[in-house]
């Protein structure tokens, strides 16, 4: 299966790549919020796109020439929560060396999105219901009233009106914040969008790897598209870059691609591999391995000396990775065939001049 046309882009809204009826419905709610001022709620799985879709609804919006401003509820450690939310006055702590405005005066009259809400404390829900009331703020160490003009979008993998009955969410609170709600589904329940997906990855990391790949086997695709994709978006990006940065030829094959679908994929951040508890050596020892092909470029030879390796004993290694993949892709295909057989049939079709 050949890639696209060159000049073809992918059915994209606002950079979003899909054309599923799933996909669809929300691009078309997008566009409909997008014109009022209300607050957006997008609930959804980790890895499906929640902030490219918060990206879309601020520039579908009159908002697009103000300032979108990002904060994520996860990352912030709780004793500087408030200090990014409100901004602090030089001398209001330890260390406040100088004032610094906070995520609602960097909105001013743009957007404001908070990713994975859910996570917030509740004595800090209580003061940006007070916000969202009132329309004004104080910065930490001071007492003088800001006025603030924000758009409020946030995201969460909660289901945030379950979460307000069950206590761990103010439900004065979900009632401001989810005036309306756009539900994301997860990858395996729109799988005619990952042949676009893998064609739009593919491009993307062949130029960036310099790769000469420009086709996939029809084998590859169908098991990319018959995967469980725990990860969803995230994790098909990662493989399919994994996959180009250690594919040698202009074929990128079925051995080529290597799928861990545990349901909570190891990210990686600067560098490092972040694994989960009670996984066995060998699977820890696989997934080094390939990280570190990853962080050569897909180089066999510089990766063999950075693992303290022989050149043949690190392809020996890979081949039976990929031998592994492919005997457990068929016993879990076996295992699902019946109950999604509509689905693992094959390659869903594309249009004409869209075909990979």
């Amino acid at each position: 299966m050949a890639l696209s046309n060159v000049g073809f882009v992918a059915p994209t809204f606002h950079g979003i790549v899909g054309r599923s009826k799933q996909m669809l419905k929300i691009f078309s709610m997008i566009e409909k919020v997008a014109a009022g001022d209300s607050s957006v709620c997008i609930e959804g799985e980790s890895g499906t796109g929640k902030e490219l879709i918060a990206r879309a609804v601020h520039f579908a919006s009159p908002r697009r020439d103000g300032p979108l401003v990002t904060l994520d509820c996860v990352a912030i450690p709780e004793g500087l929560m408030e200090s990014h939310l409100f901004g602090h006055v030089k001398g209001a702590f330890t260390g406040a060396t100088e004032t610094r405005e906070g995520v609602f005066s960097l909105a001013n009259h743009g957007t404001l999105f908070m990713d994975e809400l859910s996570e917030m404390k509740l004595s800090l829900q209580v003061k940006l219901l007070r916000i969202l009331q009132s329309r004004e703020f104080s910065k930490v160490g001071s007492s003088t009233p800001i006025r603030t003009d924000i758009r409020l979008v946030t995201a969460t993998n909660r289901d945030l009106l379950k979460a307000s009955v069950n206590g761990s969410f103010r439900e004065d609170l979900y009632y401001r914040v989810a005036v309306v709600v756009l539900n994301v589904p997860p990858l395996r329940e729109r799988r005619e969008d990952i042949p676009l997906l893998v064609d739009h990855f593919l491009r993307q990391f062949t130029a960036l790897y310099r790769k000469p790949i420009r086709e996939i086997s029809r084998s590859a695709m169908e098991r990319l598209v018959s995967s469980p994709w725990p990860g969803n978006v995230r994790q098909l990006q990662n493989v399919i870059e994994q996959a180009v940065a250690l594919t040698e030829g202009e074929i990128l094959r079925e051995g080529d691609v290597f799928l861990d679908n545990h349901p909570s994929p190891p990210r990686r951040v600067s560098g490092v591999l972040e694994l989960e508890s009670g996984l066995l050596l060998r699977e820890v020892e696989r997934r080094y391995i390939l990280r570190t092909l990853v962080s050569v470029g897909g180089s066999r030879t510089i990766a063999a000396k950075r693992l303290g390796i022989s050149l043949r004993c690190l392809q020996y290694k890979l081949k039976f990775y990929s031998e592994q993949d492919q005997a457990n892709g068929q016993a879990n295909g076996q295992a699902n065939g019946a109950q999604d057989a509509s689905n693992h049939r094959s390659v869903p079709d594309l249009e004409p001049g869209m075909s990979l």
